[in-house]
């Protein structure tokens, strides 16, 4: 095989890998919108949302390992438990944290994600933070920074499950790509297990409607559970940074749907912060002749 060829392969890798992750940030853009059809309380959401995504992704798992399931249940190790564990952890505290401080609070310290996750992977796994990613991530923070604008005031309790999110998010993209070697399909679909029975106790699933029900699937099935499914394709294909990166697309159009659906129109701010951020995933993601120094190779597992 020739290096043309090996380059080639690579980089058709890596823009597969980029593609799944922002087609996961699409369908994780829509909760705002899907949320706001809802008139049930915090802990019936969490719950009623976790049944469909968890159905869905049991789905999807059965499909893709063939009928396999407990084999590929099996597969994904104490790995897989740990990424469920910080799934659900990431999903629970941003809808607390939603019913505790401003959505553009919510939304200023969850930009701080990529920066953990490349911070993560950089000590856990010897992944080089390249100039063009350091670039790219302080242009996307300045525009998620334009977008949100001045941070109201929030609570402690608000900004530290917003944090509580980001860590987990971050912390369960590092696993996922250390594990690159492994489908974390069952390990989210496990995650929404755990929502049901952590929230469940808490919940009134009487209250829920034939509209709730419907809304909780689309957001079950198509927020949740697909949105994941192309994560975990996605993050085992490209740098833990990229991935961190190219899912701020998320804060880019979950205010876009809000705008279309519900004639809601974002400020100035919003719609030059969102153009900044499309800018900096367009730089870290346009082709590039391969460079050792700018594209890192997949680390090993370990």
């Amino acid at each position: 095989m020739t290096t043309a060829t090996v380059a080639l392969e690579s980089s058709q890798r890596q823009r597969r890998g980029q593609v799944y992750v922002a087609l996961a940030a699409v369908a994780w853009s829509t909760a705002g919108v899907l949320q706001r059809q809802l008139t049930l309380d915090t802990p019936t959401q969490v719950l009623g949302r976790a049944v469909f995504a968890a159905a869905a992704l049991l789905a999807y798992v059965a499909v893709v390992d063939r009928g396999r399931v407990v084999q590929a249940f099996r597969a994904v190790g104490l790995a897989g438990v740990a990424v469920a564990v910080c799934v659900a952890t990431a999903s629970a505290s941003f809808i607390a944290a939603l019913n505790h401080t401003s959505v553009a609070r919510v939304l200023f310290i969850l930009a701080i994600s990529p920066m953990l996750a490349a911070l993560l992977a950089r000590v856990t796994l010897g992944e080089p933070i390249t100039r063009r990613t350091v670039l790219a991530m302080a242009l996307a923070l300045a525009g998620v920074l334009l977008m949100v604008g001045a941070p109201g005031e929030g609570s402690r309790a608000g900004d530290g499950l917003a944090f509580l999110a980001a860590l987990a998010f971050a912390v369960m993209i590092v696993i996922t790509r250390w594990r690159h070697d492994v489908s974390m399909a069952p390990a989210t679909c496990l995650s929404q297990a755990i929502l049901v029975v952590a929230f469940l106790p808490f919940a009134t699933p009487g209250q829920i409607g034939g509209d709730d029900v419907a809304w909780l699937a689309a957001l079950g099935i198509g927020q949740i559970g697909l949105g994941f499914a192309l994560l975990t394709v996605g993050a085992r294909l490209i740098p833990a940074a990229q991935v961190g990166l190219i899912t701020l697309l998320e804060v880019v159009l979950g205010p876009l749907w809000v705008w279309l659906a519900l004639d809601e129109r974002p400020s100035t701010l919003t719609l030059v912060g969102g153009a900044i951020v499309i800018a900096a995933i367009a730089f870290q993601t346009r082709t590039a002749p391969p460079d050792p120094e700018d594209e890192p190779a997949l680390p090993a597992p370990h």
